[in-house]
């Protein structure tokens, strides 16, 4: 069974991020996992390739192991959408609570870009990190509270009195859930909680801090009937599987970066296409390694697809942010009391060119 990935900090200080950064691979020094790829981020050398393509090699890095999240990204590799782009080849860094963090390989440059988050991404640029988000995979972020469907927990409101099962590294994320609906901690009772939602199962706890597109089908396909609510549907409208990179590569390499976004769109309409064979790459070849099930990550892939897609991505095409959206998210942020601007965070310039030099890639999805 796969597992959810656990949100990083929610607020950060500048001692705490730069604690946080060094914990996950060191910001400053270089070492860290990423070195181990062995290979340089761009594959470039004054203007040539090592590798006689186009753009050379470049680092992405994922936001956690290798299971369907990244399914966009298993189609753009496998069906040469990266190459067709001008990449001899993209190394997807699986990412892990033992992995640097993408803002701190893109601060010491191991990594070219990275899929991350705006609750991540925002506390590293407050503190000098320069980088942008300039796209996002998920238009809604997949943290949920289930809840056993006989004594269901639908709205935050009804959590009130009630026990919830909160990991350690969500504990920053729930709070920001109970501010945004005018609760405190005092309002429920917080049990602390690893990954395994049996305790919920159990009846030990009445709710369960987890993902959309994990937990609740695990559950089910154990026999256990389960209900849900979005923290994005309550107050917490944040993106997730942001695509983040350096402001210099938005000023210096913008044609490369287009390239990466049209072979990430290329992708990411197949993956929504096709759910099994989304599951299929993940457990066969990207995720070989995990021991995925193929029928629980076909269901996942079917279920994030609704992260994915939006009224929005129908209209503007994939990875698209709406003002709304941006919006929503900066207050969201402001209310975990991280305070940054949209334009210090997001810039979505580079897609929208990719989109009107490339109209075809908003072709409705079949």
């Amino acid at each position: 069974m796969s597992r959810p990935r656990p949100a990083t900090q929610f607020s950060m200080d500048r001692r705490s991020f730069l604690r946080y950064a060094g914990l996950t691979g060191a910001v400053v020094g270089g070492a860290g996992v990423l070195a181990a790829c062995g290979k340089d981020s761009t594959g470039s050398n004054n203007g040539t390739t090592q590798d006689g393509s186009k753009y050379g090699t470049v680092a992405v890095q994922l936001s956690w192991l290798k299971n369907i999240e990244f399914a966009g990204e298993y189609f753009a590799d496998a069906k040469g959408y990266y190459k067709e782009a001008g990449f001899g080849s993209v190394n997807l860094i699986a990412g892990g609570a033992a992995s640097t963090s993408v803002e701190a390989g893109l601060g010491t440059g191991k990594i070219w870009a990275g899929l991350s988050a705006p609750q991540t991404t925002a506390p590293a640029l407050l503190e000098g990190l320069k980088a942008k988000i300039v796209g996002t995979t998920y238009q809604k972020n997949p943290f949920c509270i289930v809840s056993s469907a006989a004594k269901p927990i639908a709205t935050p409101q009804d959590m009130k009195g009630r026990k919830i099962g909160v990991q350690d590294t969500n504990q920053l994320i729930f709070n920001a859930l109970l501010t945004a609906n005018n609760m405190t901690p005092n309002d429920v009772t917080i049990v602390p909680a690893q990954y395994d939602p049996t305790p919920l199962a159990n009846g030990e706890v009445d709710g369960w801090v987890s993902y959309v597109t994990n937990e609740p089908i695990t559950l089910s396909a154990k026999g256990f009937a389960n209900t849900n609510f979005l923290f994005a549907d309550y107050g917490l409208p944040l993106v997730a599987e942001t695509l983040t990179v350096s402001q210099q590569t938005i000023d210096n390499e913008r044609d490369k970066l287009k390239a990466f976004l049209v072979a990430e769109i290329k992708g990411w309409r197949d993956a929504v296409a096709n759910p099994a064979e989304s599951a299929r790459l993940a457990v066969e070849v990207y995720g070989k390694d995990q021991r995925l099930d193929l029928a629980e990550q076909t269901k996942e892939a079917t279920a994030q697809n609704s992260l994915v897609t939006s009224p929005e991505t129908a209209y503007n095409g994939l990875f698209t942010m709406s003002d709304e959206l941006i919006t929503g998210n900066i207050r969201a942020l402001a209310k975990a009391k991280i305070d940054i601007k949209a334009e210090q965070l997001f810039d979505l310039s580079v897609l929208k060119e990719v989109f009107a030099e490339h109209p075809e890639l908003k072709k409705p999805l079949a």
